[in-house]
């Protein structure tokens, strides 16, 4: 089997170093920054690169990790040159607007959108590794819009590289990611522009940062390239979530400058309601 992966950063770049180790299985890659194309074949990730033109005369599958927005708008032109008995799997942590870019395609049978939740906080071909994707969760969404066979290949495909997969359709993936994983990451971010902003010594900040405040900010040093696409192809539930967030964040200010430290105290016995499903992820690896 030949699969071309397009985007050869954390994502695309681990699965391609997956399959690529698999027997009978050929990895071709291709991404639009010469470096990284130079990288993925000196690491390994590949076994050629292929331009897209070539992927689309060669492969059975062809696998899209790139940029949610560049998705949404390069998935439509590729469907149009699909042939028969090739099919597209997307790896994209939006899915609703990249499923309705294509709904009423011809050939949107050929088309399987996934999205596997797994990652680091790290971008590019050298972030790439194996066991990225061991025992983690793959969601598969609107599965009844695409051919069977081809979800069977795409189930084959993400349980070689350790995924069990899950369905929903793409309106409640967005909603659920939305407050389980986009939050986070502006959590993080906008929690690193505060400090960043509070603390201008860096040396201070970091003779001063506990544990605690690293792993609450790590997800900051994700890639901005990738995140702003997911925020905006999300843009309603994120900025749900988001006022959900503002809300609670609001009501534990306004406790504090009421010396109510009952109610903070409230608050927060509230929140250890969450630990079944800390712990829950935590067994699973889900997220």
């Amino acid at each position: 089997m030949q699969i071309g992966v397009i985007g050869l950063g954390l994502i695309g770049g681990s699965i391609a170093m997956e399959l690529n180790a698999q027997l009978a299985t050929q990895v071709y890659g291709w991404d639009l920054i010469e470096s990284h194309r130079r990288q993925a074949l000196e690491l390994e990730l590949v076994e050629d690169i292929m331009t897209e033109e070539e992927m689309l005369e060669n492969c059975d599958i062809i696998i899209l990790a790139i940029p949610v927005n560049l998705i949404e708008s390069k998935l439509p032109k590729l469907l149009d040159q699909l042939q028969t008995h090739q099919c597209i799997i997307d790896v994209g942590s939006t899915k609703k607007r990249i499923c309705n870019a294509v709904k009423d395609h011809p050939k949107r049978a050929h088309f399987v959108a996934a999205h596997p939740l797994a990652g680091t906080e790290f971008s590019g071909p050298t972030a790439a590794h194996r066991g990225l994707f061991r025992d983690k969760k793959n969601i598969i969404c609107d599965q009844a819009l695409s051919n069977e066979k081809f979800v069977d290949t795409s189930l084959r495909i993400f349980k070689s590289i350790g995924m069990q997969s899950i369905f929903l359709n793409s309106e409640e993936h967005d909603k659920h990611l939305a407050y389980v994983s986009h939050l986070s990451h502006i959590s993080s971010f906008m929690l690193g522009h505060t400090v960043l902003d509070l603390e201008k010594d860096e040396k201070q900040i970091f003779n001063l940062a506990s544990t605690g405040f690293a792993s609450t900010v790590r997800l900051a040093k994700s890639s901005p390239q990738t995140w702003n696409p997911i925020f905006y192809g999300n843009k309603e539930y994120v900025l749900e979530a988001l006022d959900s967030y503002i809300s609670h964040l609001e009501n534990f200010a306004n406790s504090l400058r009421q010396d109510d430290a009952d109610d903070t105290f409230k608050l927060m016995q509230k929140a250890n309601e969450i630990t079944p499903v800390l712990n829950g992820i935590n067994t699973n690896n889900k997220i």
